[in-house]
């Protein structure tokens, strides 16, 4: 039990779970119960691996640091345990994206998300280009789970999806970029410092929002989504990628209500 609470832990379980539960809904809204919860599964090994695969990037500086909340830090669990578990979750996922509902296609493009998620981890992280992976993996996500109905994603809502990875990454860098220009660790948001950063959360985060409503207009959703986004963006640095979360779920259901009127139900 104590390494399964540290494996949860190494996989930064909130926003793995969060992802996980937003593929759920869109793929509920698309298909039906059955393949949702399958298309649910395999995102959710998938956000296992991009997790795994940070807490073990990272796991020098979280020492440095003494980041002790991080599993590998409080010797909960050791790398070769982290690494095992990679190891067996990696094939796993492989099979039940591509061979699961989302077929080779769309299994193939949430991979490719998985990957960059990856790549974000052990390069990008670094880079001007830091938000990079972030878009196209949130992308991604959404889209695949159209292209698996043999549909084409809609632009509007490849945008909101990749908006809202950009907000995300400057929002979690954030409660950490004191300590990451210590470690010479200079992504986009590091290089634009603090008030900058937060202030491209704001943008990005009501932009989303009016996006989704104006592809399909829902004004109590609207209105809390504004609320929810402009709470964001005063939150301290320490709450601001948690406070995101919740705008996100709220910006979800703005997407579910455009999406399941513009794009439709798969009947089956």
């Amino acid at each position: 039990m104590k390494l399964i609470i540290a494996l949860a832990k190494a996989s930064h379980f909130g926003p793995t779970m969060t992802v996980t539960i937003t593929s759920l809904l869109l793929a509920n809204n698309l298909w039906w119960e059955g393949p949702a919860f399958v298309i649910a599964f395999g995102v959710f090994l998938g956000q296992l691996l991009v997790g795994f695969t940070n807490d073990l990037n990272d796991y020098q500086d979280d020492l440095k640091h003494n980041r002790s909340n991080k599993p590998l830090v409080s010797d909960q669990i050791t790398t070769a345990q982290l690494q095992r578990a990679i190891k067996i979750v990696a094939p796993i996922a492989v099979v039940v994206n591509i061979a699961g509902p989302l077929g080779v296609k769309g299994g193939l493009i949430y991979l490719f998300g998985v990957g960059m998620g990856i790549s974000y981890n052990l390069y990008f992280k670094s880079t001007l280009l830091s938000p990079l992976p972030y878009a196209i993996a949130f992308g991604a996500l959404v889209s695949c789970i159209v292209v698996a109905t043999d549909r084409r994603p809609p632009l509007w809502l490849i945008t909101a999806a990749a908006l809202l990875g950009v907000a995300a990454h400057f929002a979690n860098v954030l409660k950490d970029l004191d300590q990451d220009l210590t470690s010479g660790i200079k992504g986009l948001p590091q290089r634009l410092g603090k008030k900058y950063s937060r202030i491209i959360v704001s943008l990005l985060l009501i932009s989303t929002t009016l996006l989704l409503n104006h592809t399909q207009p829902n004004r109590p959703l609207l209105v809390i989504g504004l609320i929810a986004s402009v709470i964001t963006s005063f939150a301290p640095n320490k709450l601001m990628f948690s406070s995101l979360m919740i705008t996100a779920l709220i910006d979800v259901a703005l997407l579910l209500n455009a999406a399941g009127k513009l794009i439709g139900s798969l009947v089956i």
